[in-house]
């Protein structure tokens, strides 16, 4: 309702409002039986047994963490005896085995042609010699001739010994260094596999059809004898051949001699020149001695002949002594049952022949 002029304004607010009446205070609180402060005989048993379950959880929690301690300390130091190695011994096996086997992989391809595929030398001195291995061919030794080449051991600055480390300029980086020398100091004491350099994966022989094995060249239980001169760090004298040297003892395993000790027969004329044999193919008499005249014509460059069974890549059968060109010497070889064998220069096996006994 609108207000009229010349009246005086209605009065529409506040509202007046009938007094209330007072609520009572039990419309808002819990009946007396909430309220009660004891525990019934169901409640104060169902306490009991939540509580029991409670502490039994809490000493099978305490025993897991416990037996969990016990077992991972074990698995971390091994049991006590030796019964078990621990986790870091056996994490440090398994990293110089994998050194080992990596190291062997290098060896083949960078320093096998100078120093043999199993170290028995050749332009370079052998390195399965167990003199060497014991007294001079140690970790720091190694690293250091690796790092600044042959001229470490002999003073030579014309030594034909390269720099491998790339801290001087050569190819191998710090951890090929470290590889190869786990090779040349790996003991003879297990079987290592032959793996791919790439892949890293065994490689399978395919004659047996498992995998190719190799062992170290040091023997950790050799001693020198009592009084023993200490090997030199020099080994040019390994190249230093007499100008005749004797004809074999009897009962000796075959070998080079240049003054012959076998019957006059059969000789067979080979020469190496430009890291080659000049003849691919020879023929022998069977079960008879027979001599070869090898002729070296690389000068400087040691050459030999080695006779293989089947093939060059097969058992060794016999083996003529290695030594530098310009040279001839007469090998005594032995009778040989008729068959086909291989014939190859040891420190070269990229020299290879055939030859038919018949």
């Amino acid at each position: 309702m609108t207000d009229q002029p010349g009246r005086e304004p209605e009065q529409r607010l506040p509202v007046p409002r009938a007094p209330a009446e007072a609520v009572s205070p039990e419309r808002f609180s819990a009946p007396p039986s909430a309220r009660r402060f004891g525990l019934t005989p169901e409640r104060a048993a169902q306490i009991v047994r939540q509580s029991s379950n409670a502490r039994f959880v809490g000493f099978l929690a305490v025993a897991v963490v416990v037996l969990f301690v016990v077992v991972y300390y074990f698995y971390e130091l091994g049991l006590p005896g030796g019964l078990t190695q621990s986790r870091l011994a056996a994490e440090t096996e398994a990293q110089q085995v994998t050194a080992v086997e990596r190291g062997y992989n290098i060896y083949q391809a960078n320093c096998a042609r100078c120093h043999g595929v199993n170290g028995e030398g050749g332009i370079g001195p052998k390195l399965n010699d167990q003199s060497k291995l014991f007294w001079h061919l140690r970790e720091d030794y190694l690293e250091k001739i690796l790092e600044v080449g042959g001229r470490y051991a002999c003073g030579d600055p014309n030594s034909l010994m390269p720099v491998w480390s790339d801290r001087n300029g050569g190819p191998l980086n710090y951890k090929a260094i470290e590889e190869l020398i786990a090779f040349l100091r790996a003991t003879n004491e297990r079987e290592y596999l032959v793996r791919n350099p790439e892949l890293f994966e065994p490689v399978i022989d395919p004659a047996t059809g498992k995998p190719k094995t190799f062992t170290g060249w040091r023997d950790p239980n050799w001693r020198p004898e009592p009084g023993a001169t200490p090997y030199p760090a020099c080994w040019k004298d390994e190249f230093t051949q007499p100008a005749s040297p004797p004809a074999a003892s009897p009962g000796a395993s075959p070998g080079a001699s240049a003054a012959p000790s076998a019957p006059a027969g059969v000789v067979l004329e080979i020469s190496a020149a430009n890291i080659a044999f000049d003849v691919a193919e020879l023929r022998a008499p069977a079960n008879t001695p027979f001599q070869i005249r090898f002729t070296n014509n690389d000068a400087g460059i040691p050459h030999n002949v080695a006779i293989h069974e089947g093939s060059p890549t097969g058992p060794e059968v016999w083996r003529g002594e290695i030594f530098n060109g310009i040279e001839t010497r007469v090998y005594d070889v032995p009778a040989l049952p008729a068959g086909t064998y291989g014939f190859i220069c040891t420190v070269h096996p990229n020299m290879t022949g055939t030859l038919i006994v018949e």
